[in-house]
């Protein structure tokens, strides 16, 4: 049953306006290149059983106004329950690791930092 969406023109609207500006485009290069680092590093950590929770992880980038937020998320539905540190497990893959998607994040934060500050100055 599909349903309506609202609000699609509006952003594509505000994605447009952000893009045709250079120094839109720099930030949306920026975060899109932290989301990739973040996220490739979350991939490693990621437990792998099926391969089902791996293969469900997204990046998205929305634009509200002037605001530009990035997020990277997993879209399988017991993907809370294998990030909950206080949900024992033990994983078959051995770089696995509980709180995947938040240390792949601190773990590449200088490489994050390095590659904003490059995009955003050239």
């Amino acid at each position: 049953m599909a349903g309506k969406v609202r609000g699609i023109t509006q952003a594509k609207a505000n994605l447009d306006r952000l893009i045709n500006d250079v120094q839109g485009r720099k930030v949306v290069r920026a975060i899109q290149s932290a989301l990739i680092i973040g996220s490739s590093q979350a991939a490693l950590y990621t437990p792998i059983d099926t391969s089902t929770l791996l293969n469900s992880q997204y990046r998205e980038l929305e634009v509200n106004g002037t605001k530009v937020t990035g997020r990277v998320g997993y879209s399988a539905n017991y993907a809370v329950y294998v990030h909950d540190p206080n949900v024992p497990q033990t994983f078959r893959r051995s770089t696995a690791q509980k709180e995947f998607l938040t240390k792949g994040f601190e773990d590449t934060k200088d490489a994050i930092d390095r590659v904003m500050k490059k995009e955003m100055s050239l």
